[in-house]
């Protein structure tokens, strides 16, 4: 990394007719997918894309560009700011070829599987990922990525099986083994199940927050379900921690290269008493120019995951950058894990942990 600077129509006949029927008749079989061929993994070509948004990115660029003499003075910004400086850094990146990715997109999820993995399933992924540009944490956190996209658009299908659950459950049969069978989360089966018993949102939410309120069965199947579920369970306590310490990690660099910024928990404090709720907080908003790999970078977000090139994450995740960009313009997003070459967000420059020091996760695992 370089250091910082300072500034046709068939005449009628049976034989057409004929033609027309068997025409016809293909169309059906291709309706019924017989023949249909199977469905590109991943987004739209990240060439195309670019193509296609250059006009918008680059009105992106220009009001992250401009942001400092507008008339109006964009959110988190402090009174009587400095004249903003001006850094430029190289950032080398190396992102997953989107052919590995699609490769063990294949493996890494099981039908019923949504826990966490034991020592012999990850030992065998740690196999198959020896021979891919992909390190076992990126395909664990591509798994992650594919089972919230899995629960997510299967909701309703498990939604519209709630009274089949229910009648396996009163006949004896476990959460646990009720999700395998219907391929759902645990606790996502369970909460589906207390409510096909009547239960109340609220009673629900309630009682797996404190599940000593739950009577002996439910509050074993309720630990039960919670163990299996890596997806849909209540304690996302250590998850949390590490992204915490993955943004500050990430502060403090570009701090350390003298670049002045505001971060997250200011912005939230600052929101909650001004507008009663955070509306726009990325983890960082930079207080001067920051230009990365030749591209204006107003604010960053950092993500302790792998950026994968899924699209229920992908458009979650663009959504939420939609906020910054309209009021700062463009920015980026680190990915802890690293990320997909064929992702793509307009106005968002995608960067890994590469440059960084991540000694503080081995101390803090």
């Amino acid at each position: 990394m370089s250091t910082p600077s300072g500034d046709d129509k068939s005449p009628k006949s049976s034989k057409n007719g004929g033609g027309q029927r068997q025409r016809s008749g293909n169309n059906r079989s291709n309706r019924n997918g017989s023949n249909r061929r199977p469905k590109r993994y991943g987004g739209t070509a990240k060439a195309v894309l670019q193509e296609r948004h250059a006009e918008t990115i680059a009105a992106m660029d220009k009001k992250a560009n401009d942001r400092f003499v507008r008339k109006d003075t964009p959110m988190g910004f402090p009174e009587g700011i400095e004249e903003p400086r001006t850094f430029n850094f190289t950032w080398n990146t190396a992102a997953v070829p989107l052919k590995d990715e699609e490769a063990l997109s294949k493996q890494v999820l099981r039908k019923g599987e949504f826990g966490w993995l034991d020592d012999d399933r990850v030992d065998e992924l740690a196999l198959i990922v020896a021979n891919h540009n992909m390190t076992l944490d990126q395909a664990l956190s591509l798994r992650s990525a594919l089972m919230q996209q899995k629960t997510v658009y299967g909701h309703g299908r498990l939604r519209s099986r709630a009274k089949d659950m229910l009648r396996l459950y009163k006949e004896g049969a476990s959460v646990v083994d009720i999700s395998q069978r219907f391929d759902g989360p645990p606790m996502n089966v369970f909460r589906l199940i207390l409510a096909e018993m009547r239960w109340s949102k609220t009673k629900i939410k309630e009682s797996l927050r404190e599940p000593s309120r739950l009577k002996e069965r439910e509050r074993k199947e309720f630990e039960t379900a919670e163990a299996a579920d890596r997806v849909s369970n209540v304690d996302q306590g250590e998850a949390q921690e590490k992204a915490d310490l993955f943004e500050d990690i990430l502060a403090d660099w570009f701090e350390e290269q003298g670049v002045r910024l505001r971060r997250q928990p200011e912005m939230v404090k600052e929101q909650k008493q001004e507008l009663g709720r955070p509306v726009r907080t990325p983890d960082i908003l930079f207080l001067d120019h920051v230009y990365i790999n030749e591209r204006p970078v107003a604010w960053i977000d950092a993500k302790h995951f792998y950026g994968a090139d899924v699209e229920f994450q992908r458009k979650k995740m663009a959504k939420q950058m939609d906020r910054y960009i309209e009021e700062w313009g463009s920015g980026g997003v680190v990915y802890r894990h690293g990320f997909s070459e064929n992702l793509f967000m307009p106005g968002c420059t995608l960067l890994d942990a590469n440059v960084l020091d991540l000694r503080a996760f081995d101390a803090n695992d």
